[in-house]
C-alpha cells in the first residue's frame, strides 16, 4: 500500500476566464492535493481560434492588420493573465507538487482531451458553467465532452449557486 501512496500523479486542471474554473482549481487544491501528494499539477488554458472574418465585415469596413494584431495581442494577454492568476493560487504547493502551465490553441473540447492523453494525466479537473439545456445544446458542454472522451477520471466541480437574498 505504501507504493500506491508514493506514486507521483499528474493532475490536469483546465482554466479559463470564468469563475467556475478558478473555483474548480481552488476546490482541487483543498480536496485533491494533500501534503503527501507527489507529482505535477498542470494548469491548461486553451485559446479559442479567432473567429474567421473576411477582409470586409458585414458593414463593408476593412479590418486592418493593426486591428487583427491588436485582437491577437489581447487574446495573448488574457491567456497570460488567467495562467498567472492560477499560478498564484498554487503558490503554497512549492514544497508539495511541481506546477506547470500550458497555453494551447484550438477548440477547448478537443484540446483538453488531447492534452490529457498526451501528458498522461491521472485525473482531469474542470469547472462547469452550469448552462441550461438550450444554451448547452447550442454551445456544447466542454465538461460533458471531456467526461465522455477522456480515458482518465474526470472531476467536474460545480460552483455553488449564490444564495439570493430577499430584500
Amino acid at each position: 500500500m505504501a507504493d500506491v501512496a508514493a506514486k507521483e500523479r499528474k493532475i490536469l486542471v483546465a482554466v479559463d476566464e470564468g469563475e467556475e474554473s478558478m473555483h474548480a482549481l481552488t476546490w482541487c487544491l483543498k480536496n485533491v492535493i494533500s501534503e503527501n501528494s507527489k507529482g505535477t499539477l498542470v494548469l491548461l488554458y486553451v485559446k479559442r481560434p479567432r473567429a474567421v472574418f473576411t477582409a470586409l465585415d458585414g458593414t463593408g469596413y476593412l479590418f486592418s492588420a493593426d486591428i487583427m494584431a491588436a485582437m491577437d495581442k489581447y487574446s495573448n494577454d488574457v491567456a497570460e493573465c488567467v495562467v498567472e492568476k492560477a499560478k498564484k493560487m498554487c503558490k503554497d504547493l512549492r514544497d508539495v507538487m511541481k506546477v506547470e502551465t500550458r497555453i494551447e490553441h484550438g477548440d477547448p473540447r478537443d484540446v483538453i482531451c488531447e492534452m490529457t492523453e498526451k501528458l498522461g494525466a491521472d485525473v482531469l479537473v474542470m469547472g462547469s458553467h452550469g448552462y441550461g439545456l438550450i444554451k448547452r445544446a447550442l454551445l456544447g458542454s466542454v465538461s460533458n465532452h471531456c467526461a465522455q472522451n477522456v480515458k482518465c477520471p474526470v472531476l467536474i466541480v460545480k460552483k455553488p449557486k449564490s444564495i439570493a437574498t430577499n430584500n
